[in-house]
């Protein structure tokens, strides 16, 4: 259709003109009631009341195919009644108009209707009339079907989500019967290693085994189970359990086997993993959203353990404060909030200090003194660890540059750094070391890698590339905890290392138990052949001092000598202790 401009209207347009009145706005046409509902392209119709029965005075031809009156009694769907008993009840009201959906059955399913109700002028002598109007919405409601079946499904798998899976759990604890014993459980199940085949065969080969495990969980599981994908790689199952924990042990069983064969990828056999957690409701009252949480809490604890993992009480909180520690350390590491501390290495033939150990403090506004023990993981767990690794590099060579400025000279002592297995997988390492060295304006001498015999053991190539990278900055290499892990000779020979750190588990009870003390001589043996220096941790009493001093051990680090303490202290307690004392 061409479009005509406003510069191209011709002069001869009718003219558009509002009349001032309504009322007489038109003169009155000769249109019965019929014509004026054959005219509605919907469903029309204009009903009377009067004595209590309810009687058609007008419809369309519309109308007649979907809500035909005349049908026979015995034959009217349910519908019928339906909307029948809707106008007698609107007419019976005081209401000026009504609104309310209908659904009918159709040839093609069902049918869903928006009814409207209105009054008619009354007309004096005459019985009142009402208007029925009925706009079609099925094709509507078929596409808001189809919306909320995509959000509420996975695209992938074609199962629920997890809000999917929340609506599911609600229906069938509605609508279900239930015996009164009975109870729910969530079975989580989390693939390990997934990320892997994402990696080395690319996000096509990783929808290709996510849509394999679900069709290997859906055959193991019964009829009412229902199974969701709630995550990347974790799934969860709703089940039933009559007989309680021993019903879901048997699903755990069957999942576990029908996971047990290797799946074919490409050319490749891949054997899937996955590690199970387990809650039971304690009564079918409990609030599902707590059950999932609970089964996942204990999944978490499954992927550490290896073990089949069931919820314990505490269990959740333990997952919150965890969840409450990651939060608040991700705001520490952005804002400052984090310390370092420093723990003497004291030379144990002259007393001197050849160094310290650079240790992360957290003292948080909310949570107080957290331990190391337990930021450190949450950080390894999270990925919080390259950060927090990066942060203790700097701010360890950063402290030795500022000892060097208060004393006007490069002091006679290093800082070792600890390196997590994690984050020597996932970080750059010899880069971060090395921008380290270059901000500070330290030479490579006086920093000193800590790192652990699993770190090795976790990918030996890797670790000796970065050991070798480190060496060429000149820094000095240590084998933290020592005795623990699995390393061999031929492993120690073949890498740079400088210093073997022999763990405290050793050295504090090697006075009393003869077993610990051939270890500590063992190892001072084999450092001595392969030309390392030893560090033993852990020394709390002059005695045991004496007595390493006297196996001819280098260095050690304990509370006998200080406990960690602040920069400031650190370079105090190292200035007082400068010249010479003796253990």
């Amino acid at each position: 259709m061409e479009s005509t401009s406003m510069r191209d209207r011709p002069d001869d347009m009718p003219k558009v003109e509002l009349l001032p009145g309504v009322d007489d706005a038109h003169p009155v046409h000769p249109v019965t009631m019929s014509e004026w509902l054959a005219a509605l392209p919907h469903p029309s119709a204009t009903f009377s009341f009067e004595n209590n029965i309810l009687s058609v005075v007008a419809i369309n031809s519309s109308f007649r195919r979907y809500f035909d009156p005349t049908m026979d009694e015995a034959v009217k769907p349910a519908h019928a009644a339906e909307w029948r008993n809707r106008i007698v009840q609107y007419v019976q009201s005081a209401r000026d108009s009504e609104s309310f959906e209908l659904r009918r059955d159709g040839v093609l399913g069902p049918e869903y209707f928006h009814c409207t109700l209105g009054r008619l002028p009354e007309l004096e002598g005459r019985p009142n009339l009402f208007l029925f109007t009925a706009l079609d919405r099925t094709s509507d409601r078929a596409i808001e079907k189809n919306l909320r079946r995509e959000l509420l499904s996975d695209g992938l798998t074609a199962l629920p989500n997890r809000t999917g899976f929340g609506e599911e759990i609600d229906d069938r604890l509605r609508n279900t019967p239930w015996p009164d014993n009975a109870q729910f459980g969530i079975i989580a199940i989390d693939l390990s290693r997934f990320s892997r085949v994402n990696e080395s065969l690319g996000p096509m080969a990783g929808d290709e085994l996510l849509i394999t495990v679900a069709k290997r969980l859906k055959s193991s599981l019964r009829q009412g189970d229902v199974l969701a994908r709630i995550g990347g790689n974790d799934f969860a199952v709703f089940a039933r359990l009559n007989n309680g924990l021993s019903d879901a042990l048997h699903i755990v069983q069957r999942i576990r086997d029908a996971l047990s064969y290797p799946i074919r990828l490409s050319d490749l056999q891949i054997r899937v993993d996955c590690a199970i957690g387990c809650a039971l409701s304690l009564s079918l009252s409990e609030d599902p959203d707590d059950v999932v949480r609970k089964a996942q809490a204990a999944v978490k604890i499954a992927k550490r353990s290896g073990k089949v993992e069931i919820y314990r009480n505490g269990v959740l909180k333990e997952a919150q404060r965890r969840f409450s520690v990651e939060s608040r350390l991700r705001d520490a590491l952005a804002q400052g909030g984090l310390t370092l501390a420093f723990q003497p290495l004291i030379h144990l033939q002259t007393g001197e200090i050849t160094g310290f150990e650079a240790l992360a403090r957290w003292n948080d506004d909310e949570l107080g003194d957290v331990s190391p023990t337990e930021f450190i993981a949450v950080a390894e767990e999270s990925g919080l660890i390259t950060p927090l690794g990066r942060w203790a590099a700097y701010e360890a060579a950063q402290a030795l540059s500022r000892w060097d400025a208060k004393f006007g000279q490069p002091l006679p002592v290093g800082v070792n750094v600890n390196l997590s297995p994690i984050q020597m997988a996932r970080d750059d390492v010899a880069s971060m070391f090395e921008e380290a060295l270059r901000y500070s304006g330290i030479s490579g001498n006086r920093l000193t890698a800590e790192l652990t015999e699993s770190a090795i053991v976790a990918d030996p190539e890797k670790a000796k590339k970065l050991l070798f990278a480190l060496k060429d900055l000149h820094m000095p290499i240590a084998m933290d905890d020592f005795g623990t892990g699995y390393s061999n000779l031929a492993s120690l020979h073949s890498l740079p290392i400088d210093i073997l750190k022999i763990d405290r588990s050793f050295v504090s009870s090697m006075l009393e138990d003869r077993d610990k003390e051939i270890m500590v001589r063992t190892i001072l043996s084999l450092a001595e052949s392969l030309g390392l220096h030893v560090t033993a941790e852990g020394i709390e009493t002059q005695q045991l001092a004496h007595a390493l001093q006297n196996l001819g051990c280098w260095q050690g680090q304990g509370y006998y000598f200080a406990r960690p303490m602040a920069e400031a202290d650190a370079f105090d307690y190292w200035r007082a202790r400068w010249n010479f004392e003796t253990v």
